[in-house]
């Protein structure tokens, strides 16, 4: 199939089939791609979309991001994971509207320095904002390619991927570049999907390499798999009579940097070393697990009532927060749901 009749298929597959009431399609900006495409990462589609719509009705643009507090952005990331992502949104936005005067550059390579930006977020804002010719290569793309043309080595690898960006590039058509690349990753969304794909319904099925084989699903080549470790943490969740709780904010960089948690120890014997007679232990909640892409963090919560909201020798920033207010900040979504609970206990 030459370049030009692989284009010509999608784009004809998307006028009929193709996703065209995303909320971030409707007349794109820069700024509402960019922020899409940093949701979108490792994320489905359906999870997103109400996260992006009260995201851009609190931060409707740039100026509006750059000068919000990080704690305001992460609240309204709360839930939605892989936390760096907001970091380095908020990030870009105030070097944006520094360096760029509030306008996202239109070039790749200025792009690619940015904050948080990659190649194929820099490629996506540049093909569906500026209608500019250039490639994606996002999790949807990298498996249409891998099984189109049945690549045999795992996408990670750097070798691969640069092959993979060949051919991305190779496939680009001369004309309807947003449409194409919008294209692209609807097929790999809804029918090129990681378990279970719909083949007969394919524009590309014809000449699709891992379709012939009859074996679409070996495709894309998995990571090679290690063996996921599992980590305690036991949370000292100090409640007082007027519903406050203790709340120590995280170092950036780390799991759940700059968000606000219970303060949090290895061991009981360390937690112990904070507790006083002030305190009387309480009906202690039970012991669940949190799982991240390379470990499983099994989480000991051990809750006391605190007389009053003493100051507490706890490392790093910790303050006592009412537990409505507490809920406003920016929180793993495992502390938020046991907000929630000790909220209406």
């Amino acid at each position: 199939m030459k370049p030009s009749q692989f284009s010509l298929a999608l784009l004809s597959w998307y006028d009929q089939s193709g996703r065209t009431n995303l909320p971030w399609q409707q007349d794109p900006t820069p700024y509402q791609v960019w922020v899409s495409e940093i949701m979108l990462q490792q994320t489905q589609v359906a999870t997103v979309i109400p996260y992006y719509q009260r995201f851009m009705i609190r931060f409707p643009d740039n100026a509006t991001l750059a000068a919000a507090s990080q704690d305001d952005v992460l609240s309204y990331w709360t839930g939605l994971g892989y936390y760096a992502r907001a970091r380095n949104l908020h990030r870009c936005a105030q070097y944006v509207a520094e360096i760029h005067q509030g306008q996202l550059p239109a070039e790749l390579d200025a792009l690619i320095a940015l904050p948080g930006i990659g190649r194929s977020t820099a490629g996506a804002i540049m093909a569906l904002a500026y209608h500019q010719r250039f490639s994606i290569l996002d999790g949807n793309v990298k498996r249409v390619l891998a099984r189109f043309y049945a690549i045999a080595s795992w996408p990670g690898n750097k070798a691969t991927e640069q092959q993979m960006w060949q051919q991305a590039d190779n496939l680009l058509p001369d004309q309807r570049i947003a449409a194409y690349i919008q294209a692209q990753m609807d097929l790999g969304a809804t029918l090129c999907t990681r378990s279970k794909p719909n083949c007969d319904c394919c524009p590309l099925q014809s000449n699709c390499q891992a379709y012939a084989r009859g074996t679409p699903t070996d495709f894309p080549i998995a990571k090679p798999k290690k063996t996921i470790p599992t980590r305690q943490s036991h949370w000292l969740i100090l409640l007082t009579d007027d519903r406050r709780v203790l709340l120590s904010k995280r170092p950036e960089k780390g799991i759940w940097g700059g968000l606000w948690c219970f303060p949090s120890f290895d061991d009981t014997h360390t937690l112990e070393q904070h507790i006083d007679n002030t305190k009387t232990v309480s009906k202690q909640p039970a012991v669940f697990r949190h799982i991240f892409t390379h470990f499983k963090l099994d989480i000991h919560p051990h809750l006391y009532h605190a007389k009053q909201s003493a100051a507490e020798n706890i490392t790093g920033q910790a303050i006592w927060y009412k537990i409505e207010d507490a809920l406003t900040l920016g929180l793993p979504a495992p502390v938020k749901k046991t907000l929630l609970t000790l909220s209406k206990g």
